[in-house]
């Protein structure tokens, strides 16, 4: 077997967990041409196919999947291993593997920079997705530390939590409902909504909120963008239930209309989650810490 080097594995998995070669090379900040160098360079090294082509993407062969499970494992244990090193020089230098779902884009680059104020020595790898590949990337140990608006009960987590995340109805100011006091939930059955995608922590809060009151849901398009989901509300393709952190700009120019419904809103929180047996970097529990004492009102003041 020939050598292989520790960047063509970061590369294969990263190129295996987004199934595509373009997006690996966007994701690491390299050109395709080198993502296939070095998956070609790996599967070199093993004289085993590792990736095939699957349309406009990639797929994972028998060996690329057994390769993608034990590399995984091990990149876990190397991350354990550079935050005990990192015991022994303090917080002059570290980097931070963070997961975050997609609503928490609006207030996390704020915090990051608050927080590269404070410890310029500390990098922070930043992923943004859905809920649902959030937590495997939490599950997998690929992320040091996870925000999210709903701790994972599947998982044995600690998590805490470091700022409110109230979330409720949104319309087109000329709605109808926009100009009605103290509506009853069940006046929300005949509208039409516009709604995040499967997988969504959005659209699971909102499913389960219909589901307590027993309302039926009206789904007239789903949309996996915060942003896009605002402007067909504003276009009048119906309402939706997102969080209030995410169109304050929106309501304060008067582009979007809070609905004033009954029990609503519904005061969530955002949390800071990381697995319980993780050791945390000092680099971590930083940026943990400063999640937990500054952010709330860092966010509310914004």
């Amino acid at each position: 077997m020939r050598p292989y080097t520790f960047k063509q594995v970061q590369t294969f998995l990263e190129v295996a967990r987004l199934r595509s070669v373009s997006k690996a090379a966007e994701r690491l900040f390299v050109t395709q041409p080198a993502v296939s160098m070095q998956l070609r360079q790996l599967e070199d090294a093993f004289g085993l196919a590792l990736v095939e082509p699957h349309g406009r993407n990639i797929r994972l062969t028998a060996a690329g999947e057994a390769f993608q499970a034990h590399a995984s494992a091990a990149m876990s244990q190397f991350k354990d291993l550079e935050a005990l090193m990192a015991e022994h020089v303090g917080l002059k230098k570290g980097r931070i593997d963070l997961a975050v779902v997609s609503t928490a884009k609006y207030f996390i680059p704020m915090l990051l920079v608050r927080f590269g104020q404070l410890f310029e020595g500390i990098d922070v790898n930043l992923s943004i997705d859905n809920r649902d590949n959030v937590l495997g990337l939490l599950a997998r140990n690929e992320a040091d530390l996870v925000v999210m608006g709903r701790t994972p009960s599947h998982l044995d987590c600690e998590a805490s939590a470091f700022a409110t995340n109230p979330l409720g109805i949104v319309a087109p100011p000329k709605h109808p409902l926009a100009r009605r006091k103290k509506l009853p939930f069940k006046a929300l059955a005949d509208c039409a909504f516009v709604v995040r995608e499967e997988g969504s922590g959005t659209r699971a809060a909102m499913q389960r909120l219909f589901d307590e009151h027993h309302t039926p849901l009206n789904v007239a398009m789903t949309m996996p963008s915060n942003e896009t989901i605002k402007q067909a509300v504003m276009a009048g393709m119906g309402l939706s239930f997102l969080s209030l952190r995410t169109v304050r700009h929106e309501l304060a120019s008067g582009h979007l209309a809070l609905l004033d419904v009954a029990g609503l809103p519904q005061i969530n929180h955002w949390f800071v989650t990381h697995l319980r047996g993780k050791k945390l970097s000092p680099a971590a529990q930083a940026f943990k810490g400063f999640l937990v004492e500054q952010a709330g009102a860092l966010m509310d003041s914004a």
